[in-house]
C-alpha cells in the first residue's frame, strides 16, 4: 500500500468512526411502507480508487433499496443507445422544485427538466421499453457487468409497495402521456420504473458500479468502453447539477462532487480520474436526501482535499 493510500484509509477510517456516532439522524422514507421498515441506525461507506484500493466501513456490504440511484444507470443505458437524440424529450436543467413536481411539468408541456427527477426518469424508462425486449433484464445485466456481482436483483416487496402507493408517479406519467411524451402504456412504464427503483445494492457494489464514470466511460472490470469520453463528461455534469434534486446546488457547494442520491438513503459519487464513493444512511433530510451521508461527504472532501473544484 502506497503512502497516499495509507493517508486515504486513515482519513476515511477516522471520519467513519466520528460520524458513526450520529447514526439515526434524519427520517426514514415512509411514503412507501416497505421502506418505512428499514432500521435507521444502519450506516455504511465504501471508497474505491481507480488504482483499485477498496475501503469499506460499517454496513457497506448490506444491500438496500437504491431507489433513484437506479436512474443514473437507466439513463446511461439510454444515452449509450440513443446519443444526443435523448434530449428531444428531456431537458438538462436543475429543477428547482421537488423531484415529483406536477406544476412544473405542466407549465413546460410535459418535457421534464432533467433525467434524474421522477418525470425525467419515466421518460427514460419509456425509451428503454422501445430499445430493449426485456429492459429490466438488460438493466440488471448491466449492473452485474459493472459491479462484477450477478446476484443483484430487485426487491419484490418494495416493487409491490411502490406499485400500490405510487399514485403521484402515475399522475406524472399520465400528464406526460397527455402531452405525447410517453409512448407506451402508463402501466408498462410504471411497472418497469418501480422495478428499477426497487433494485437492491450495497455501498461496495455501488462504488464499483460507478467506476466507469470516474474512468472516462470505461468499465475497469472488463476494460470495455460503455460511454464515450464526451458522454461521460455530460453524465457527470448532470449528476453535479441535478443528482440531488433541488438540493443539488447546496450539495455542489458543500461537497463538490458529481453524485446521485435515492430515498433509500444511498448516495453514490465520484471524482473523475480519482475514485468513487458510496454512502448509506436511511435517515433523510427535508429534501429527501440522506442527512448523515451528505454530512459525511462534505467532511470527506474537506479533509482529503479531493473534489472537482
Amino acid at each position: 500500500m502506497s503512502n497516499s493510500q495509507h493517508v486515504l484509509a486513515d482519513v476515511v477510517g477516522a471520519l467513519f468512526s466520528e460520524y458513526a456516532s450520529k447514526r439515526g439522524i434524519g427520517k426514514v422514507a415512509d411514503y412507501i411502507p416497505a421502506l418505512a421498515k428499514v432500521n435507521p441506525q444502519q450506516f455504511g461507506v465504501a471508497v474505491q480508487t481507480l488504482e483499485d484500493e477498496k475501503l469499506s466501513y460499517g454496513d457497506a456490504q448490506v444491500r438496500f433499496s437504491i431507489q433513484s440511484i437506479s436512474k443514473l444507470f437507466a439513463f446511461t443505458m439510454a444515452f449509450a443507445e440513443r446519443g444526443e437524440n435523448i434530449w428531444e424529450r428531456l431537458g438538462k436543467e436543475p429543477s428547482g422544485t421537488s423531484f415529483n413536481s406536477l406544476f412544473q411539468l405542466e407549465a413546460e408541456n410535459g418535457i421534464p427538466r432533467n433525467p434524474f427527477i421522477n418525470a425525467g426518469a419515466m421518460v427514460i424508462t419509456d425509451m428503454l421499453l422501445d430499445d430493449f425486449n426485456d429492459p429490466i433484464f438488460e438493466l440488471l445485466a448491466f449492473l452485474h457487468n459493472l459491479s462484477g456481482c450477478n446476484t443483484i436483483d430487485y426487491d419484490e416487496e418494495v416493487y409491490r409497495s411502490e406499485l400500490a402507493y405510487g399514485t403521484r408517479n402515475a399522475a406524472l406519467c399520465y400528464l406526460m402521456k397527455s402531452f405525447g411524451n410517453i409512448h407506451h402504456s402508463v402501466r408498462q412504464v410504471l411497472d418497469l420504473y418501480f422495478m428499477q427503483c426497487a433494485i437492491r445494492m450495497s455501498c461496495t457494489e455501488l462504488a464499483q458500479a460507478a467506476q466507469f464514470l470516474a474512468c472516462r466511460g470505461v468499465n475497469p472490470l472488463t476494460n470495455t468502453e460503455f460511454l464515450t469520453v464526451s458522454q461521460t463528461k455530460r453524465t457527470n455534469a448532470l449528476m453535479l447539477t441535478t443528482g440531488l434534486y433541488n438540493e443539488a446546488g447546496d450539495f455542489a457547494f458543500r461537497v463538490g462532487i458529481p453524485a446521485k442520491s435515492g430515498v433509500g438513503g444511498g448516495i453514490v459519487g465520484l471524482i473523475p480520474g480519482e475514485l468513487t464513493i458510496a454512502t448509506w444512511a436511511p435517515g433523510l433530510n427535508a429534501l429527501g436526501n440522506s442527512q448523515l451521508g451528505i454530512d459525511f461527504l462534505e467532511e470527506f472532501t474537506t479533509r482529503t482535499g479531493l473534489s472537482i473544484f
